[in-house]
Parts: structure tokens; sequence; C-alpha cells
């Protein structure tokens, strides 16, 4: 099943939900980082509720980062997600190593710590909106959903999962984000707690084999949920050639001067996709006339 998001209203327009499936992508950011099985978890969850929450956006070059900073192992994770599905991401310290929680699964909240999450939404105007709380649990959904009250004033559940298997490989990765409008009813809240309530969990859901479609109907059930759009997802970096040479204008003249004054070729990797490109001091020296 190649990855996708389902959007969906319900309750009247009450309520608006996503859910999706995003085990391609997750796999493919664990081979590119070559993450390990806590950090894939981690990582995936926040590329899941990155790439729904980046199809919120209303503009074709809208741009949504999620950027995570705990005290701990992992340091901090940066994610960001386009409005047509897209999403890179990357954690600081990729081969953490850890022991299962008190449940018996892989300790995210560990690995994460306590600290704070930043949503940084890039919608063409003079500045970006910029909204920051303090982590929850490092769970990264609970996380979310406190963001969303809190900082957007919209009431929400967030779930997300990953499941790996025995190989290390991604089994399973999905999520959903359902809200709340704020005419809905006591009746309708009522209603979607309880269907909250007696969901297992998403990646138990998806290795049943059950859809997002499916997730949304056991989430939404009784609400008269109406989906009303499917969204390809996929993993995708755009750097290029171009853009690390404008990110290294952008640095000033004084250090591309110092990395001409090395005599030597530079090598700038890419944190999302782990590109290289090199540049030799004649291209330093032309870029060097192009820095403020």
């Amino acid at each position: 099943m190649s990855d996708y998001i389902i959007r969906a209203t319900a309750a009247d327009a009450g309520i608006r939900a996503f859910a999706a499936t995003t085990k391609e992508l997750v796999e493919k950011a664990r081979q590119i980082h070559d993450t390990s099985p806590v950090i894939t978890a981690a990582l995936g969850r926040l590329l899941t509720g990155g790439v729904m929450m980046g199809t919120m956006l209303k503009g074709e070059d809208d741009l949504l980062t999620l950027q995570v900073s705990g005290d701990g192992p992992v340091r901090g994770m940066t994610v960001t997600a386009g409005s047509n599905g897209t999403v890179k991401g990357y954690a600081v310290e990729p081969q953490v190593m850890l022991p299962k929680n008190a449940a018996g699964k892989l300790d995210v909240g560990g690995a994460v710590g306590r600290g704070t999450l930043r949503v940084i939404k890039d919608m063409g105007l003079k500045e970006p909106y910029v909204g920051q709380t303090a982590l929850q649990t490092g769970e990264i959904a609970d996380d979310l959903t406190y963001y969303f009250a809190a900082s957007e004033q919209v009431p929400s559940s967030v779930g997300l999962g990953v499941l790996m298997e025995k190989n290390n490989t991604v089994k399973r990765a999905g999520g959903f984000i359902i809200q709340l409008m704020p005419f809905v009813g006591e009746e309708v809240i009522g209603a979607l707690e309880k269907n909250l309530a007696a969901f297992s969990t998403v990646t138990t859901v998806l290795d049943e084999g059950k859809t997002p479609e499916e997730m949304l109907q056991q989430l939404l059930a009784g609400l008269d949920p109406v989906i009303t759009e499917k969204v390809p997802c996929r993993y995708e970096c755009s750097c290029s050639r171009e853009r690390m040479e404008r990110a290294i204008i952008s640095i000033g003249k004084k250090d591309i001067e110092e990395m001409i004054n090395d005599g030597e070729a530079i090598e700038v990797n890419c944190q999302f996709c782990g590109n290289s490109y090199h540049f030799s001091v004649e291209e330093l020296k032309e870029m060097l006339k192009a820095a403020r």
C-alpha cells in the first residue's frame, strides 16, 4: 500500500479529520539516516504528524516545520512538510539505544525527554508564524495534541504510531488528527470521546490490515463522516547544488573568506537526505562576490 492521507469532515462539518498510512516514507527516513529502532519510532511519528499538518496549509509553496528539542539522548528532531504531501526530517542523534519502557514499548518519551515543540509556518508573509509549547510526554502525539489546544486554540486528538519488524525495518506507520470546530455541541463531543476511548492504537489497527479510511470510520462512528480528499504522501528532499550555494552565500563574507584562505575545496552535506555537494576554492571566490 502506497502512503497517503485522507481528509474528512463529520458531524455536519463540526469535525475535521485526517488519517494517514506512512510506512514507506518512515522506512525511507530510516534507511537514509540509519536510525535505531527507538529513533525510527520517534522520527517516524514526527514525520507522520508533520505530513498531515502540512496538508492543512493553503498555499502551494507554504511550508511547515516541526522542531522538537529535549534533554533526552536524541537531543532534537526537525521535520519539514509541504502542502503537497511531501515531508523530510532528521534526528540530531540517530543511533540512540534505550531499554523498552514500562509498557514494553519503544521508549520514545525517554529518548526525547523534556523540552519544547516549535511549530513554524512559512506562508509567504514577511515573518513566519511560530508557535512554541512545552513537551508534555515526549511521545509526540500527546505533544501535538497539547500544541493545537494551547497555541492554536483548536481542541484536537492526535494518534501516531510506528511498528517495527524483528529485523528493525518499518512494518507499519501512520496516524490521525481529529479537530473540533467551535460550534460543536456536547452530544457530538461525547460521541467522539466514546469512540476515542474504544479505539485501540494506530499500529494495531494498521497491522490488522485496515486502511486510513477504515481508521476514520472507527474514530468517527455515528458522526456521519464524509471523505473529502485523498492525498499521496512521500519522503522528498528538495536540496540541490543551487540551494547549497545560496546557503553558503548567506553565511556572509567573513566565513567564506576563511574557507578560501584554507585553500581547500569544501564538502557540504544535506541533513535531510545525506547528499554531499563539493565546492572548489574558485567556486567559493565567485560566491564571495555575491555575499554581503
